[in-house]
């Protein structure tokens, strides 16, 4: 890992630990989290017995199985495991794995309404991705992004500084990770077009915002998505900071003087 030191008396060791923690991904992030292992998987205000998580829990997996099944399920399969999913929630509008799961299940049927409709050939990434934020997906989208804030609402701590289980820092990892790559996504989508298609890029909640605006939500996202463990949000936390960018042409525009002089 290489550091910061502090090269002239202008920079003073609080600027010094700045630049570090925004040009290295493992600086900080996980650094305020406890994880305490004795904990129950979720927070008392998820307010489900241990019974009744160990029944959810086994209900889920036999859900997700179904989806894992062969090589590409069936529309009809995908439809079927999120009308299980959402009798689940309506059960249980609580339990927070469901939301995550669900909002995975809803980017697979994304990709299978409107993939196939996408000329040209299409990548495992590209092509759930970029169908889903045409305006024919909106509706998709919209709950996708409605799931992922739910989950993370339930699982997040009141207070930064509470001890949280290893399943709640799981899941957070996740969803705050998979919200930032949409977000991300979107944002890129939105810099690929102009006028009109720009402005329908994505669920109604995202038009508002510009794409510099999506991809510094995406850089909070993955900010805690490495927080609570995540190492690829912790790099794409870097990557996505804007002050991070900003220091980066700075010090590239500095370096690029420096050689020609």
């Amino acid at each position: 890992m290489t550091s910061i030191t502090q090269a002239r008396p202008s920079l003073t060791n609080n600027d010094a630990a700045v630049l570090q923690a925004l040009f290295d991904a493992e600086s900080s992030p996980s650094s305020g989290i406890t994880i305490d292992s004795s904990l129950p998987s979720w927070p008392a205000t998820v307010n489900i017995s241990q019974t009744d998580l160990a029944t959810l829990k086994a209900r889920e997996t036999q859900i997700i199985l179904k989806l894992q099944a062969g090589e590409t399920p069936s529309q009809e399969t995908v439809r079927t495991a999120l009308e299980e999913l959402n009798s689940l929630l309506e059960q249980y509008p609580t339990y927070p794995p469901a939301y995550t799961n669900r909002a995975q299940t809803l980017r697979l049927l994304a990709d299978l309404e409107y993939n196939q409709h996408q000329p040209g050939p299409q990548t495992a990434e590209s092509s759930t991705d970029e169908s889903l934020f045409t305006p024919e997906a909106a509706e998709l989208s919209s709950r996708i992004f409605a799931d992922l804030g739910q989950a993370i609402t339930l699982a997040t701590p009141v207070s930064p500084a509470d001890p949280i289980s290893s399943a709640q820092a799981r899941l957070l990892a996740d969803a705050h990770t998979h919200r930032g790559y949409l977000l991300l996504k979107a944002a890129r989508v939105k810099k690929s077009l102009s006028g009109l298609e720009g402005e329908a890029v994505g669920p109604e909640r995202l038009r508002g915002h510009s794409a510099d605006q999506l991809e510094e939500m995406a850089s909070r996202d993955f900010f805690f998505g490495g927080r609570y463990g995540n190492k690829v949000a912790q790099q794409l936390a870097v990557q996505t900071n804007p002050y991070a960018k900003m220091c980066g042409a700075i010090v590239k525009e500095a370096m690029r003087k420096e050689m020609e002089g």
